[in-house]
């Protein structure tokens, strides 16, 4: 009895799980999946009320820890609840007040100028374009991009800090050091309706995981999918 040609037929393969040395494309959906149910509740960890202190917290947090900031700005939010007090300080006491962050004279030199700007050119409004945002002193694309998402709620880009950078980098999802590049990058990764939680993810692993200097890479479940991965 003669067998259907249905009977030769090979078996479809299933696809091959995808490896470390696979391209970015092909790794990336399954580590933003594995990343968002590790870190569900992945989010800003800066404390505001208002878009003025998004903006100030975010100008802060350079080189700064979010509790360190968080822990300044309780004080300084206070003490200083408008535009206009921001702009009257004086310079020195201003200094002193978010010493603790690190950077101090020139964090608040631009906190200062900031306030002065938005109340001469926004009318005493933080402005929520990233073009408009950048005029600002001390404003990078980094931060516009973490003002716009978290006082706005618009999404016009990723935020690449020192997290982000670091974790791409290692991921192989990046060759670039400069964080415009790296966000080009990872925008070409990723659908616009996941930047804004793509950079916490990414902020929380750094955090937690794939530190600086050595990373716990036994302890980390995109092992398999690294290049840098030690184990």
């Amino acid at each position: 009895m003669s067998l259907s040609p249905e009977a030769h037929a090979p078996k479809p393969s299933r696809p091959s799980r995808p490896q470390r040395s696979d391209p970015a494309e092909r790794r990336f959906p399954i580590i933003y999946r594995r990343l968002n149910r590790a870190y569900p509740g992945a989010k800003c960890a800066l404390n505001f009320s208002n878009p003025h202190e998004m903006l100030f917290a975010t100008i802060l947090s350079a080189q700064c820890t979010d509790a360190m900031v968080n822990k300044v700005t309780e004080k300084l939010f206070r003490k200083y609840p408008t535009l206009e007090d921001y702009a009257a300080a004086d310079p020195l006491v201003l200094q002193e007040d978010v010493k603790p962050t690190g950077f101090f004279r020139q964090k608040s030199k631009n906190l200062q100028a900031a306030a002065r700007k938005l109340l001469d050119d926004f009318g005493g409004e933080v402005p929520s374009t990233i073009e408009q945002l950048t005029t600002l002193p001390g404003a990078a694309r980094k931060t516009a991009n973490i003002v716009l998402g978290n006082a706005f709620g618009k999404v016009e880009g990723i935020a690449v800090d020192t997290h982000v950078r670091r974790v791409s980098q290692r991921l192989g999802l990046t060759t670039n050091e400069d964080p415009i590049k790296i966000e080009q990058d990872l925008m070409k990764l990723v659908p616009k309706s996941k930047w804004f939680q793509l950079s916490y993810l990414f902020i929380e692993h750094g955090r937690a995981v794939c530190k600086a200097p050595v990373p716990r890479c036994a302890d980390c479940m995109l092992s398999e999918l690294c290049p840098s991965s030690r184990v």
